[in-house]
């Protein structure tokens, strides 16, 4: 745990789970570089967070700028529940009242009346799109729109996108390696149409997932195209027909759970994702393809926390290997851990994912056994039996 100093006291902040392995913090330059401007300088009066609509915070990564501003009572957005878990846990730290801020997630209604917006600007240019828009019937020619980023998430996209959507958009100066995005909106914006979700149907090189029709809400994983690693995970996945009950662990779209119910009439697919887009997707990508009738639970969640231990035949794995711009193996180390508690004796694990990562080291140790499945240049497919 480390501790951020604003203008408004200091926070004890982690992200969540924490994982004293993790050398990561809960915030960066770019939520500092924020933080000092909105309470003003010599150059700059304080912004007023005070106004009759709501603060609202998109994308607040680990709760570090709601933290430092709970006096002021923000709505928190974000399209992630670990995210929306660590503000929790943050908040409870600190000392700051749980009811002093709403926490939204990215399916939610949005407030009606935005009066200040802050934007932490996110990996996916898509889910800002997406969000941008959904934001926009409550802003108004008065908000104050200011976003934050570092140098590198920042491109002249990100600022288009501002501009096409919200008004005219310039940036700052860079201090730390971070940068500010000041919007203005406009006086009489013209509303334009928000293109998410996007679907499309898969061709015949994808394998089991030949034919499915795929939803994608905005912020997936190569959300306009099948990636190349689900692709060959479609090309190997284990074969049979008995009904069975299938967790597909990080479930993105879907379409890996839901090629594996249509394999196998009468199973009962688990999806789970911390990513309320990437659930929403998933479930409209069973419901597309699946016929009446079909067995699916669908949930936004931490893992395999909430699924009883023994309870699974089948886990399907595509693991991150990414936090927000940070490479790190602890999604997958956690992943791996759960799915060997939930699965029951002589359930497996099938894992695909890039061949540098070398998860066959881990899942050896965590198994005592690990089969290589397929292989090509890029990528390798994993099989674990639980013994």
């Amino acid at each position: 745990m480390n501790r951020l100093t604003t203008p408004w006291g200091v926070s004890a902040l982690a992200r969540f789970p924490e994982d004293p392995r993790d050398t990561l913090r809960a915030w960066d330059a770019a939520d500092e570089y924020l933080l000092r401007h909105l309470a003003g300088s010599d150059d700059v009066p304080p912004t007023d967070l005070s106004g009759s609509g709501d603060v609202v915070v998109l994308g607040d990564r680990w709760g570090a700028l709601v933290t430092a501003l709970a006096a002021h009572h923000p709505v928190q957005i974000t399209d992630s529940y670990l995210g929306h878990e660590a503000t929790r846990a943050n908040l409870a730290r600190n000392g700051a009242d749980p009811d002093a801020l709403r926490l939204l997630s990215t399916r939610d209604t949005p407030p009606e009346r935005i009066d200040v917006l802050l934007v932490r600007v996110p990996k996916s240019l898509a889910l800002l799109e997406d969000q941008l828009h959904r934001l926009a019937p409550g802003i108004h020619e008065g908000t104050v729109v200011v976003g934050t980023g570092m140098v590198k998430e920042i491109h002249t996209s990100t600022l288009r996108l501002f501009e096409r959507i919200i008004g005219p958009t310039r940036t700052s100066l860079a201090e730390k390696k971070a940068r500010l995005i000041f919007c203005t909106p406009k006086a009489t914006p013209e509303r334009t149409t928000d293109p998410w979700p996007l679907t499309y149907t898969l061709d015949g090189d994808a394998g089991a997932g030949s034919g499915i029709t795929v939803t994608n809400h905005a912020g997936i994983f190569c959300a306009e195209r099948l990636d190349i690693g689900t692709r060959f995970f479609l090309q190997h996945l284990p074969e049979g027909t008995a009904p069975a009950r299938i967790l597909d662990l990080g479930c993105g779209n879907g379409v890996v759970g839901t090629a594996a119910a249509l394999a196998r009439p009468g199973a009962e697919v688990v999806f789970v994702d911390e990513s309320y887009q990437a659930v929403a997707s998933a479930e409209a990508t069973y419901r597309a393809n699946v016929p009446e009738g079909g067995k699916a639970e669908f949930a936004v969640g931490d893992g395999t926390a909430g699924i009883p231990d023994a309870s699974v035949d089948l886990v399907l794995n595509n693991p991150p290997f990414h936090s927000h711009q940070a490479t790190t193996d602890a999604t997958a180390r956690r992943m791996f851990a759960g799915a060997r508690d939930v699965l029951r004796p002589g359930g497996e694990l099938w894992v695909v994912g890039n061949r540098h990562l070398g998860y066959h080291v881990r899942l050896r140790r965590l198994f005592g056994n690990c089969e290589v499945v397929a292989s090509d240049p890029k990528f390798v497919v994993l099989r674990a039996v639980k013994n």
